[in-house]
């Protein structure tokens, strides 16, 4: 009879706890479901205080994971490792994520604010990676250009080929990405930085492999610190980054599209195809797209955006008085230039073995 009772509370125990697990395990679905969101996007690319702005007005956590290339980003997605919500990928990998069916469509009736103040020139230009644009909001663009350091540097600063001037061995940077990279010998080939053909691209590579003894170091933010810190006299950076260090170090210079031509890059806002979040991936990308967020991003960012506010607020501040050509340049400066598409696995793989052909010569 003891036996009984004591396997009767052992039951009751074990069947209680199961009750109450159930119930926790309910509470954080609920919570997961309502107060969630799970951000995947470049480092340094939002404003701690703009999610600090976000998490009080919604409510909704946001959990922030960054990363330094679409290469690296690609594959955590592709595999369905982490269940991201919000991606901020570039146009050629955001054409990749497209083509293989990672992506979902975007609900425009939920992102006034993207409809009303995102340039409507920014979704034509999206067209080429995303056609229809069903699946982007753009967030960021610009070009890749060359930062020089006015006391190293006395000549005009307009072509790619001074990254090849064997004056300025052990001062130049350039970028560790294959596409950024093969993208500069192409454009002084006088070759399209989307070319399918093996030929121009081994002839790119052979200039690179040329290139190799005068650069200092392939890098990505590291380059920011370097050209920062007197470190080098040129480097290949992001138009975004040009202000920031303009101001940290006045002697510094950009030519943000080299007469050979250059990338005009844009990075949007996605939301993954097995996103858990949905409904707030639609509120954070909505909420980043309101005049006074853009701006407040803009402003820690520096980063120049498509949404057609910013500019007029920007235009009564002194101090971006000698930087507003930089980040919203003439129409010149960007009509025409190259958007990256995607090539397709082949081409992938071929960049990539050129690219290490590079690096380890």
């Amino acid at each position: 009879m003891k036996r009984y009772y004591r396997s009767l509370m052992v039951l009751l125990l074990f069947t209680s706890s199961l009750f109450f697990t159930g119930c926790d395990m309910f509470a954080e679905e609920q919570e997961e479901g309502d107060n969630l969101l799970y951000v995947y996007s470049w480092g340094d690319y939002l404003s701690p205080k703009v999610l600090e702005q976000f998490e009080e007005e919604t409510g909704i956590h946001v959990v922030l994971d960054e990363y330094d290339t679409n290469e690296s980003m690609y594959p955590r997605i592709a595999e369905g490792a982490e269940n991201y919500d919000v991606l901020c990928p570039s146009d050629y990998m955001i054409q990749k994520l497209i083509e293989n069916d990672l992506l979902q469509p975007l609900d425009f009736a939920k992102l006034p604010h993207a409809t009303q103040y995102i340039g409507e020139d920014f979704f034509r230009q999206s067209e080429a990676f995303d056609k229809g644009h069903k699946y982007n909001v753009p967030y960021c663009w610009g070009t890749v250009g060359i930062m020089y350091n006015t006391k190293m540097v006395k000549e005009p600063v307009d072509s790619w080929s001074i990254l090849w001037d064997p004056k300025y061995k052990g001062e130049i940077l350039m970028q560790d990405s294959a596409r950024d990279a093969f993208m500069i010998p192409l454009r002084l080939l006088g070759y399209s930085m989307n070319t399918k053909n093996p030929a121009e691209l081994e002839a790119a590579r052979n200039l690179l492999i040329q290139q190799k003894p005068l650069v200092q170091a392939y890098g990505v933010d590291d380059i920011r610190d370097k050209l920062s810190s007197g470190e080098a006299a040129l480097g290949v950076i992001f138009s975004g980054e040009a202000i920031n260090l303009m101001k940290a170090n006045p002697d510094l210079r950009f030519c943000p599209a080299p007469k050979e031509g250059t990338n005009l890059w844009i990075d949007s806002w996605v939301i993954p195809k097995n996103a858990r979040h949905v409904e707030n991936a639609h509120k954070f990308i909505d909420f980043l797209c309101r005049p006074d967020i853009a701006a407040k991003n803009f402003e820690a960012l520096g980063y120049s955006t498509p949404n057609v506010s910013v500019r007029e607020q920007e235009e009564d501040d002194e101090e971006m008085e000698d930087y507003l050509d930089i980040a919203f340049p003439p129409v010149e400066v960007y009509r025409g230039q190259e958007t990256y598409s995607y090539l397709g696995k082949t081409l992938d793989k071929l960049y990539t073995r050129l690219w290490l052909q590079v690096k380890v010569e």
